[in-house]
């Protein structure tokens, strides 16, 4: 009897266990191995800084590895299509940079994903608008001798770009039709190549987050010649920005954040989007990110649903009156 009754206990306890919702389970084992964070640029990018900003301190709340993985190449179409694909279980991740995230959508008709339908909001990382910098050879100083070298010197000048319709792409054409300027535009695949040949004298110009080139400039490796937004950069003080030096709204930012597969367990998005938001109003990141010329901002995982839907918009309104086509 004592054994009968005993086995009637634990079918019923069994029994409630397979009723549990897959949240409620993944609830108490999550994370339980490695976590990858998919970055769709080359290393050494705005896109790569953000997802190390926050690896190290991730791994050690949630108690498992975190590491980086850089998926380059189509745009970041190829990154964002391997985290589209992959099992919504909170092991692989997308830092994801707005450029293609809400840029892509609108300029190629079939990218292997969808930013709203593919994927879970989880957190918003960093924010920081673009930096104009140039080989130290090129003979101009500020952005009025720039804009008046490149108009000197049609088809001269080239500007380089993390990719086909990422925002540095956007942010050359509009600084083209701002100015009457005609610079030739060079893809990249990810923002740390480019650099590199900027600094080489391949490239000209790059217009970027400063996270990638703030070292460079303050170096003497690059020169900055202005900044995308309103106030100048505490860490490029000497770089005034575009409206002050007479280019009026020329104002642009991007924005890095952290998405799931769609389908991910709400509370596993939630348990990554609490130690995401607590590791961001830590000093130590927002020292770093600061010293990069990047800020960082908290979302929830709805306000970030939201602000992408809105982004998606917007941007789309961008591209549309830039006339940006891929190439």
């Amino acid at each position: 009897m004592q054994r009968r009754h005993l086995l009637a206990q634990l079918a019923a306890l069994s029994g409630a266990s397979l009723l549990a919702s897959p949240s409620a389970f993944a609830q108490g084992k999550y994370p339980q191995r490695p976590i990858t964070l998919v970055v769709p640029t080359a290393p050494g990018g705005s896109t790569d800084f953000t997802a190390r900003l926050v690896v190290e301190p991730l791994s050690r709340a949630l108690g498992q590895p975190v590491v980086v993985e850089n998926k380059p190449g189509a745009s970041g179409n190829i990154g964002n299509a391997y985290v589209a694909r992959a099992k919504p279980d909170g092991y692989t991740l997308l830092v994801s940079y707005s450029g293609y995230h809400v840029g892509n959508p609108h300029l190629f008709k079939q990218s292997g994903w969808d930013p709203v339908k593919d994927f879970a909001p989880v957190a918003m990382m960093t924010r920081a608008p673009q930096v104009i910098a140039v080989n130290p050879k090129l003979p101009v100083n500020n952005l009025k001798e720039l804009i008046a070298f490149a108009k000197a010197n049609p088809g001269k000048l080239n500007y380089a770009s993390s990719g086909n319709g990422s925002i540095q792409h956007i942010a050359g054409e509009l600084f083209k039709q701002l100015t009457g300027t005609f610079i030739t535009h060079i893809p990249y695949r990810g923002s740390g190549p480019a650099v590199q040949d900027l600094m080489a004298g391949q490239v000209d110009i790059f217009i970027t987050t400063p996270a990638g080139v703030v070292s460079q400039i303050q170096g003497g490796k690059l020169k900055g010649i202005a900044v995308t937004s309103a106030q100048r950069l505490a860490s490029l003080p000497g770089v005034g920005t575009a409206a002050e030096q007479g280019l009026k709204g020329y104002e642009l930012d991007s924005w890095f954040a952290l998405f799931a597969p769609a389908g991910t367990p709400a509370d596993v998005v939630q348990v990554l989007n609490t130690e995401i938001n607590r590791i961001l109003a830590s000093s130590e990141i927002r020292r770093k990110a600061g010293e990069s010329g990047t800020d960082v901002e908290q979302m929830t995982p709805q306000q970030l649903g939201d602000f992408t839907k809105k982004e998606l918009v917007y941007w789309g309104k961008v591209i549309q009156g830039a006339k940006i086509t891929l190439e």
